[in-house]
């Protein structure tokens, strides 16, 4: 898939490969909310959280120190429920974080549930061992793992919120670097001792989580022009669920079912038919921008 002089290419620039990668990563989060409003937002979290599952046992040297692949989509989850706190709320965020979590633990029980069924062939056991190696958790990984991101990425929009309300909406770039940082802090400590210290030991587990947490803070203070630049656009065209909500004040389903009755009109050879009166649903004036926001 990926052309041989471009894999040459990275494998001799690898840091290079790793900001790229940051860049493309905030691009794309950007693109979603930009096209499909704070659904693209959702479906951000949803994916970084499955890609970063996968990528995560993957450790790799970046600028000369060990840390995991998947430290970048997760970082990316931060923005994208930051961006979602502040433009829509406390509680778009936390759904988001809710919906990441939901979505892991249906992820680990249905591929548990894939690896019970014995391959077929020599090339089907291929695959079978291949998705052994990536889903063959222990408990201790995966229900460490769920903890941590819950309690953190809870943490984070408790605190994003909580800064907002002190400053009074005010100095976007402190709420969203000191919440990143610090939930970032809280999920690197405990992914350590919980899951790591338990495999590598103690000292390995602190000398990951210290460059794992590096990056971490690195992505956080990168992200900030970006959480400005997508704070200005206006996308309720995009939020569908709330561009055009429906009013039926004064609807009546029988309405739809009543049939028409003929009438003969003596002074016509023809018939006309009397329709009976309905009353249509009203369409509610869309939420601005603003509206939205002194609400959230």
């Amino acid at each position: 898939m990926i052309p041989e002089s471009l894999i040459e290419f990275f494998a001799a620039y690898q840091d290079m490969l790793w900001m790229l990668t940051v860049a493309i990563d905030l691009m794309i989060t950007l693109f979603m909310y930009r096209v499909f409003g704070k659904m693209g937002l959702y479906s951000i979290v949803i994916l970084n959280i499955m890609l970063s599952n996968l990528q995560g046992p993957k450790l790799t040297i970046i600028f000369g120190l060990e840390t995991s692949l998947g430290l970048i989509l997760y970082s990316g989850i931060y923005f994208a429920t930051d961006l979602l706190s502040e433009r829509y709320g406390k509680r778009e965020g936390t759904r988001a974080v809710v919906l990441g979590f939901a979505t892991s633990v249906i992820m680990v029980l249905m591929m548990s549930l894939s690896l019970l069924f014995l391959p077929s062939k020599p090339f089907a056991e291929e695959i079978h061992n291949a998705i052994m190696t990536l889903f063959d958790f222990t408990p201790l990984f995966v229900f460490g793992s769920l903890f941590v991101y819950l309690t953190s990425q809870s943490f984070d929009v408790w605190i994003f919120h909580y800064l907002k309300r002190k400053t009074k909406g005010r100095h976007l770039w402190l709420r969203n670097n000191v919440s990143t940082i610090v939930s970032q802090a809280i999920d690197t400590l405990l992914y350590a001792f919980i899951v790591w210290a338990p495999i590598v030991g103690i000292e390995m587990a602190i000398k990951l989580s210290l460059a794992k947490y590096l990056f971490k803070v690195i992505i956080a203070l990168l992200d900030t022009p970006f959480i400005y630049w997508a704070r200005s656009w206006d996308v309720s065209k995009r939020d569908w669920n709330e561009t055009r909500p429906v009013s039926y004040d004064g609807y009546h389903w029988e309405d739809e079912l009543s049939q028409t009755t003929p009438v003969a009109n003596p002074t016509a050879d023809s018939t006309t038919e009397t329709q009976p009166e309905t009353t249509t649903p009203t369409i509610v004036s869309p939420l601005t921008d603003k509206q939205r926001s002194s609400q959230g």
